[in-house]
């Protein structure tokens, strides 16, 4: 089996880090904030789509997003930790499937924050959003860890937090486990599958269920 995890809201909160990183390049751009709201409900889009959403100009957006990565790149393990029973999640799941993480974070900071958390070596591949041309919810993010793993569709799984996590799986043709410790509701989920369970730890063990009838 193979299991790809997403990270925010599925394995890190990271939401005080990009909050203040939003609000850094408000600061430096001199523009009217939004409200933390605002920000939280596009977490989980790449940066320049979440700018664009929030009124910046499209000529002005990578700009933006430009100052949230120099800050973000900073701050972001003092103020990301991992979500409850993420650990014990990534440790279960490596007892009897292969891993990978596809994230819309960037990718370089993403494997900072996993090796800070000593967790990267238990994942094959990562695949941010600067190894692809279509993030999530297109197919090409877990197409990408797929094949960069050697892996078959027919024994791979996502698990994510959003809506964005679950329509990338069924755009790539595997299946998926939506967690509800992140930032989309049971019934956002639920628009897009019926297997959703409160956490990366009760996803993983649902999954080793799964490994454990096929013997």
């Amino acid at each position: 089996m193979t299991i790809l995890f997403d990270l925010d809201g599925t394995l890190i909160d990271s939401t005080e880090a990009i909050l203040e990183s939003f609000h850094n390049s408000f600061d430096v751009h001199k523009h009217p904030h939004p409200e933390d709201e605002a920000i939280k409900a596009l977490i989980g889009h790449p940066l320049d789509v979440m700018y664009a959403e929030l009124g910046i100009e499209d000529e002005r957006v990578w700009d933006f997003v430009t100052t949230y990565k120099e800050y973000y790149r900073v701050i972001s393990t003092q103020k990301t930790v991992l979500l409850p029973y993420a650990r014990e999640a990534v440790e279960e799941a490596a007892k009897f499937a292969r891993l990978g993480i596809v994230t819309t974070k960037t990718g370089k900071y993403s494997r900072v924050l996993m090796e800070h958390f000593e967790l990267m070596h238990h994942f094959e591949v990562l695949i941010g959003r600067e190894d692809v041309e279509n993030p999530k919810p297109h197919a090409e993010p877990i197409e990408k860890a797929i094949q960069k793993m050697g892996v078959t569709k027919e024994l791979c799984w996502i698990i994510g937090d959003t809506r964005l996590d679950i329509g990338s799986a069924n755009n790539a043709g595997i299946k998926s486990v939506g967690v509800l410790s992140g930032y989309d509701n049971a019934e956002q989920l639920n628009t897009l599958t019926d297997v959703i369970e409160d956490d990366a730890l009760k996803a993983v063990k649902r999954l080793a269920k799964l490994v454990e009838k096929s013997r």
